[in-house]
């Protein structure tokens, strides 16, 4: 296709999407299902008007799931509840590390005993697709900073927790395949790529959001009423804190996700102590009863939003409206790179299936990682836990699989990995986030619709 081709493509399709936006919301499937049939009628499973190479493009699609893993992270970031407490992290946190490392485990025993995959390849394959996904699961993520749904909160948290938490497990895999230096006995493995980066990366991140706050705070609050532009404000903060994690060896995806969170909790916190309706607000919400019911609409919900204009600051002699905040200036605008994000690439994703690229294989792998790991890890990884049997049952079956997993295949690709078995890969990665857009996509508005009805 040509640029012209692309341009009436892209343009056309958003212009369709943003016209039929409230047909959408209440149809049986969601914007990805749309974008992955459009993809796969002109790609090469229908009309063959393109192809997408993921092996020849690997540079290029490692720098686009980067860039929209991190403005998904930092957006669910930014939604999570306030103020923290370990209580209401646990079960996430034992998702993003016990239920992770029981379905890596699950997923390279399959690919070893089944497919017949060597155990490094296995072990990278369980890496790739164990984390949920931050970007393709919005219709079960947190809709704005004061929804306090108890799934969409513990599937928010954990994808923006796991998507930091796979990279030991891929370097793990690169390791045993001789692409990374895993050290005598594996012993530089887990000083520096599980504890070193992890614990930095959450360092970097809450010490990046927590200062940008106060300095956001001390400059709006000043004499001058100092304006400043949340959006810049937010992309600056992701580049910063992503660029000096990698620079510090540490996982940034994890320091991006923490850097958000750290954000809006020192911004809320600060408006709490100057008795601003923003820490009022967070009082009611905490006040509030969590629910487990859970709404089927799409989308972020802009009347829970404050009703300035992102990036303003009110006027001097307006004292009826609470300072602006970084976090929720910049919340609306990084959803829409969001969207953006999932348009591009999951057309591509269906613009790189081929009819025989839906192997046996392929296929038995994405079953068994929907019916067998997913459920076993989450119920493995909750035992203990007072979350009801729905909950935990809606949790294990909304994993949803898609663009973070694309990324760290590219990134295994980019680091070595041999053509051969990166073929093999990049054909199994791409069926299951398709089957997982497409099984988790049509399943999503019913079982949410049962879930809200008490069922």
């Amino acid at each position: 296709m040509t640029n012209t081709q692309w341009f009436l493509l892209i343009g056309g399709l958003l212009l369709v999407m943003g016209l039929t936006a409230s047909l959408l919301k209440r149809g049986p499937v969601t914007s990805a299902i749309i974008y992955l049939a459009v993809g796969m009628v002109l790609g090469p499973t229908v009309l063959g008007l393109f192809h997408f190479n993921p092996l020849k493009e690997s540079a290029l699609l490692e720098v686009l799931t980067e860039v929209a893993v991190l403005i998904s992270l930092f957006s669910a970031g930014v939604k999570m509840p306030v103020p923290f407490s370990l209580p209401r992290w646990r079960a996430p946190i034992l998702l993003a590390t016990v239920s992770m490392a029981i379905t890596v485990a699950l997923v390279a025993a399959f690919a070893y005993g089944v497919l017949g995959l060597p155990l490094g390849a296995g072990v990278l394959l369980g890496a790739i697709l164990a984390p949920t996904d931050p970007v393709l699961a919005t219709d079960v993520q947190i809709r704005h900073p004061g929804d306090r749904d108890r799934l969409r909160f513990k599937l928010t948290c954990e994808a923006g927790l796991n998507d930091g938490s796979a990279f030991p497990f891929v370097v793990l895999g690169l390791g045993l395949l001789g692409l990374h230096d895993l050290g005598d006995m594996g012993l530089r493995w887990i000083w520096k790529d599980v504890l070193w980066a992890t614990l930095a990366g959450v360092a970097i991140g809450v010490l990046a959001g927590t200062a940008l706050a106060r300095v956001v705070a001390g400059l709006r609050r000043g004499q001058n009423k100092h304006g400043v532009m949340d959006d810049f404000l937010g992309l600056g903060l992701i580049g910063v804190v992503y660029g000096l994690s990698v620079a510090a060896g540490a996982w940034g995806f994890l320091a991006v996700f923490f850097a958000a969170v750290a954000l809006r909790q020192t911004e809320m916190r600060l408006a709490h102590r100057v008795g601003s309706p923003h820490g009022q607000a967070a009082d009611a919400a905490n006040e509030a009863p969590v629910t487990d019911k859970s709404s089927a609409a799409t989308g972020i919900d802009t009347a829970a939003l404050p009703a300035q204009t992102a990036g303003a600051d009110p006027t001097p002699d307006d004292t009826t409206q609470p300072p602006p905040l970084v976090s929720e200036g910049s919340l609306v605008f990084k959803e829409h790179l969001e969207r953006l994000s999932e348009v591009v690439l999951v057309l591509l994703v269906g613009g790189s299936l081929f009819l025989n690229s839906w192997s046996w294989d392929a296929v038995a792998l994405a079953l068994f990682l929907f019916c067998v790991a997913r459920p076993a890890s989450v119920f493995l990884g909750l035992a203990g836990q007072r979350s009801p049997l729905r909950i935990r049952g809606m949790t294990a079956w909304f994993g949803v699989r898609g663009i973070g997993s694309l990324y760290y295949l590219m990134y295994a690709i980019e680091h070595g990995l041999p053509e051969p078995l990166a073929l093999q890969l990049v054909q199994m990665t791409l069926i299951v986030v398709t089957l997982s857009i497409l099984l988790h996509g049509f399943s999503v508005k019913p079982l949410l619709g049962l879930l809200r009805r008490g069922g």
